[in-house]
């Protein structure tokens, strides 16, 4: 061999054991990038292959090490060959450290850097470190642990474990601090990273940032050091959540935002129990969060793999449980079809209560009973039922400038409109629901979607939805429930006075309703008979008006029957009278003892306010003459409001007892509850209210004789003192009084028996 050096010898031997071939291309041989523990055996052998194919393995092996570490100059080399042959071995120890060095995440080699530089700096070396040092480090921290003989492995992985735990504890607690440099520091000195699990419940070091943390920059830092390659679909806890999962639970607005942007398919990720992100933000009612994940729902693709099915209708009817129809308007523009009868059986479970008076005005709806579903649902019945625009123009003609007026200043009213609104939605939802329900399916299919719900309606009294389904499945006013009942006998057996009342709205169909039975032979008039549900009992204050709820509606449908029918007796023989006597034999003996007890308490009251009352008529306030006997604050008109509010307060009371001393001595027949006694208890409270206000009024007029001649500011305490007992008295007792009034001489509770929806009786034939 030839060589252009003076000293063939030097130049061969230093060609030999010092190869330079810089002309290697290592992508080639090496293709992944060192980031952790689990690339380390793969990373390994490529980079084997590479040293040892092109003759340099000696540099990390220790075979080739530096001649300056080698024993002094021999007496065959001389100095300058000594320094060339020096020079030549970093050549190449760079280029195999340079190989190393370049097949690095970043992060690794931030890591080995600093460790290297701490090395070198506590040996107090002055060289820079070679090629085998950044090997034998990366074999530290990566390689499988060698297990000397006189120390088991058990022990040794236990000392890892115990080192990886006490990392990942202080990393819980620098995330949990969101101290951003404590985080990076452990990240980078510790041999963790974000994705590795640092709970019990397999959290990973980004799943807890996500869940305590909801500033957008610490949690972008945190992402930024995901490992290269990982898939965020990837990075799960033991639950199978996801990170958009756990930002989904907590309702991390911002989190989602930056997850979503990041890889769009989080949005079809399904935890261990199948739920997507967008189903746990609607199930904990984050309706911010779940309102953002439906902005990114805007493929044909992605809407039938989260709203088609079994699993897209639990989205709505979760909801549509929350109450949040708002949302679930919303989230139904997403929906083709509805796949189950859920939806409309949610809806008829949560609908909101029927608006009052001044919530009619405020939607612009005449208070006279006219139904709400045309208003409510014009926008999606005109696009989808054109038929109905005859309608539509109808109700909408119907709108008096007088109304149109109320409505806009009862609409600025915060609350009115927050029911009005609710009420709205919901109809428009429940339009909507029987749209999806009838879309694409035959019609013999029908009754699938309407026949649970509209039971359901009937027994919640949600005559909107019975009207509702109704308009758009006429025949679904003949379904029938398990036990054959119709909707009517259904309503009737619920005490639904608000469906039953669609009664009046039917044509012929009213008529067979006057004389039909059900499999037991009972007729209409013997379902009234029997004792309402409990549900419905609980919500009428006590035992007497509760019996007189069920006299009323006994009477009305008795009303209503052919007067046959009131004698028919059913496959027990017993008549409609003899079923009601049975059924409600323990509720009469309940209100007879409430009735005596209530009467019981005020007899007391009344007794006491006659003795007071009659005691302050006969001492005067300030006494009276010696000659005449006249009072001597005569003719001060605080004597006279005293003398006349004593008097009224004494009759009213002797009223008052009379009154409930005829109740402890009256009889307790079942139709005495509808009019007689309830009338005597209602004579009885608002007298003894009387009784006890104008009681309060001589008292305050009686201070201010005593003291308030001298000082007439006296008077401000006393009406101030005056009027809280009346307040408590009108707070406390009185809405048993309304609620007596209203029952026994107020509107009916089946409502106006007008035709009210005439402009589509057609429906009701």
């Amino acid at each position: 061999m030839e060589s252009s050096s003076s000293n063939p010898h030097v130049t061969l031997e230093v060609r030999e054991e010092y190869p330079y071939p810089s002309h290697v291309y290592t992508p080639s041989f090496v293709t992944l990038k060192l980031s952790g523990r689990d690339e380390y055996g793969i990373w390994k052998t490529q980079i084997l292959c590479l040293l040892e194919s092109h003759g340099m393995l000696g540099f990390i092996d220790g075979t080739l090490i530096s001649p300056q570490t080698s024993n002094n100059v021999s007496g065959k080399e001389k100095v300058g060959d000594h320094e060339t042959h020096h020079r030549l071995w970093r050549r190449s120890d760079a280029l195999v450290k340079g190989w190393i060095i370049g097949s690095l995440s970043k992060q690794t080699l931030m890591y080995v850097a600093e460790r290297l530089k701490e090395k070198l700096d506590q040996e107090r070396i002055a060289t820079d470190f070679s090629a085998k040092d950044v090997w034998d480090e990366l074999q530290a921290m990566y390689a499988p642990a060698v297990v000397p003989p006189e120390l088991p492995a058990v022990v040794l992985d236990t000392q890892v474990e115990r080192y990886r735990e006490e990392a990942h504890r202080e990393l819980y607690k620098a995330i949990l601090d969101r101290q951003w440099s404590a985080v990076e520091e452990m990240l980078v000195r510790r041999h963790i990273t974000v994705i590795d699990k640092i709970t019990n419940n397999g959290n990973t070091a980004l799943h807890v940032a996500i869940s305590t943390s909801k500033k957008l920059e610490f949690l972008e830092k945190m992402l930024g050091l995901t490992p290269e390659n990982t898939q965020l679909m990837n990075v799960r806890n033991s639950d199978g959540s996801t990170l958009l999962h756990v930002a989904a639970i907590i309702g991390n607005t911002e989190a989602a935002k930056i997850l979503v942007e990041r890889n769009p398919d989080l949005l079809l990720a399904k935890d261990n129990v199948g739920h997507t992100p967008l189903a746990i933000a609607l199930s904990n009612m984050h309706t911010e969060t779940a309102r953002h994940l439906l902005k990114h729902i805007n493929t044909e693709e992605v809407k039938d793999a989260l709203f088609s099915g079994t699993s897209g209708d639990e989205l709505l009817v979760t909801v549509i449980s929350s109450k949040d129809f708002r949302l679930a308007n919303d989230l139904v523009e997403h929906y083709r079809v509805l796949h189950s009868d859920a939806v409309l059986m949610a809806i008829a479970q949560n609908f909101p209560s029927e608006l009052n008076i001044l919530d009619c005005i405020g939607a612009g709806i005449v208070a006279d009973g006219v139904d709400i579903w045309m208003v409510a649902s014009i926008v999606s019945i005109e696009r989808s039922l054109p038929s109905a625009s005859w309608a539509i123009r109808e109700r909408k003609r119907d709108i008096s400038l007088f109304e149109m007026f109320i409505r806009v200043i009862v609409a600025v009213w915060p609350f009115v409109k927050k029911r009005v609104a609710i009420y709205t939605d919901a109809m428009t939802l429940l339009a909507y629901a029987n749209i999806l329900a009838k879309e694409k399916k035959h019609s013999s299919s029908y009754h699938h979607y309407y026949k649970n719900p509209i039971l359901e309606a009937t027994r919640q009294n949600s005559y909107e939805v019975v009207h509702g389904i109704v308009y758009l499945f006429p025949n679904a006013i003949l379904s029938v429930n398990e036990d054959g009942h119709s909707i009517i006998q259904y309503a009737v057996i619920n005490r639904s006075e608000k469906v039953y009342n669609l009664i009046y709205q039917m044509s012929e169909h009213k008529n067979i309703y006057r004389t039909i039975k059900d499999y037991s032979g009972d007729n209409l008039l013997h379902l009234a008979a029997r004792l309402a549900p409990s549900n419905k009992l609980n919500l009428i204050s006590g035992a007497a008006l509760q019996i007189q709820h069920e006299l009323l509606w006994f009477k009305e449908v008795e009303g209503f029957v052919c007067p046959l029918s009131i004698i028919q007796k059913n496959s027990s023989g017993e008549t409609p009278q003899m079923v009601f006597t049975r059924e409600h034999k323990d509720l009469v003996i309940e209100g007879e003892k409430w009735m005596k007890s209530t009467a019981e308490s005020y007899t007391i009251t009344a007794a006491l306010i006659i003795t007071i009352v009659f005691a302050a008529a006969i001492t005067v306030p300030g006494g009276s003459s010696q000659d005449k006997g006249i009072p001597i604050f005569t003719n001060n008109t605080a004597f006279t409001i005293f003398a006349i509010s004593d008097a009224i307060s004494l009759f009213a009371a002797v009223t008052s007892l009379l009154m409930f001393l005829s109740i402890l001595t009256a009889r307790f027949a079942e139709q005495d509850f509808l009019f007689k006694l309830p009338t005597k208890l209602i004579i009885g409270l608002t007298t003894l209210f009387i009784s006890t206000t104008a009681m309060i009024v001589a008292f305050g007029a009686t201070l201010y004789l005593v003291f308030g001649q001298t000082n007439s500011r006296i008077l401000i305490p006393i009406a101030v003192l005056t009027c809280l007992p009346i307040t408590s008295f009108v707070t406390l007792q009185f809405p048993l009084v309304l609620d007596l009034m209203s029952a026994t001489y107020g509107r009916s509770i089946f409502g106006d028996k007008r035709n009210v929806y005439s402009w589509h009786k057609n429906l009701f034939i």
